[in-house]
């Protein structure tokens, strides 16, 4: 009976697959390279503008392809709910924040920034999912943090516009936090692609607005720069990486997939070093640290701790 119940504490779930690795890997290169790609857009071009236009043209291809594939489209009001709300909260507002925030804060310490994602979600799980965070995981995020904090702990940027920048992305990755627990408990039988198209078409209006409201007096110029990193961004960054997102999140718990956001800092410093930035040993011990405290953070719903070991849970009172 004693090994029976001891059984049953370990051992829950099945690990990562190889498609799910595959789109994580994916995930993590991809959006480890838009914060750099967005740096180059807004240099010359509106912020919300540029926003606007990238969800624009990522909805028209997501949106074509679901209908020549007559994919299911949402039902019910909550559905439509949902995507109204994630339209403004994980679309519009996250982002034209971050475009916003990038003329005046570096890719790399944008990305830093960003990276708490996976604490901030692990805070807000057990609240509105009555799930709790392993134990591990939470201690492995913590250590990951410090050790991005280690990598960029020398970043000069300490003027006002920077700090103010730095704010801003900060309410976005809070956003961003709230609204990946909530789509993974009411986007779960809607399909991804249309929910991404949907998703980015309403963002898309809303950043328009904000084009018109705020954005009235300064003019555009697409250079060849500008252009390719727009590319990028619209093709990779929106149309192929929430679709992959969506699709992770029904496979796995939203903090493991938050993890992500500490894997993008480490992209931005190999994008550094191939342009010719130096890197240092206390970089690179920190990178390693960063690594291994992620993988142990996507193991960790492989097992399931005693009770009495929660972490950050609230109970189900109607259990």
């Amino acid at each position: 009976m004693a090994a029976e119940n001891q059984s049953s504490k370990t051992q829950v779930t099945s690990p990562f697959s190889r498609a799910q690795l595959f789109g994580y890997i994916a995930l993590c290169l991809i959006w480890g390279s838009t914060w750099l790609a967005i740096r180059l857009v807004v240099r010359d071009v509106p912020p919300f503008l540029a926003a606007a236009l990238r969800f624009l043209v990522a909805s028209v291809l997501l949106l074509a392809m679901a209908l020549a594939q007559k994919r299911r489209w949402p039902a019910g009001p909550q559905q439509w709910n949902a995507i109204f709300v994630l339209s403004l909260t994980i679309m519009a507002l996250p982002y034209g924040l971050l475009f916003w925030a990038e003329q005046h804060v570096t890719s790399s310490m944008t990305a830093v920034l960003y990276s708490a994602m996976p604490l901030a979600v692990s805070l807000v799980t057990p609240a509105m999912m009555h799930r709790k965070v392993p134990r591990r995981a939470v201690f492995a995020m913590v250590v990951a943090f410090g050790g991005l904090l280690t990598i960029f702990y020398t970043n000069p940027s300490t003027s006002r516009l920077a700090l103010i920048g730095g704010v801003a992305v900060l309410a976005s990755m809070a956003m961003s936090s709230w609204s990946v627990v909530y789509a993974k408990q009411r986007l779960h039988d809607v399909d991804s692609v249309v929910a991404t198209g949907l998703q980015l078409l309403l963002g898309s209006v809303v950043l328009f607005w904000g084009t018109w409201a705020l954005e009235a007096h300064r003019h555009a110029v697409w250079t060849r720069t500008a252009l390719i990193a727009m590319a990028f961004l619209t093709i990779f960054g929106s149309a192929a990486a929430f679709v992959i997102y969506y699709w992770l999140l029904k496979k796995l718990q939203p903090y493991q997939l938050s993890t992500i956001s500490l894997i993008v800092p480490i992209i931005a410093l190999l994008e550094g070093l191939i342009q010719g930035e130096p890197i240092s040993l206390m970089m690179v011990v920190g990178a390693l640290v960063v690594l291994g405290s992620v993988g142990s953070v996507l193991r960790a719903e492989t097992e399931k701790e005693p009770e009495g070991e929660d972490i950050l849970m609230l109970r189900d009172r109607a259990q």
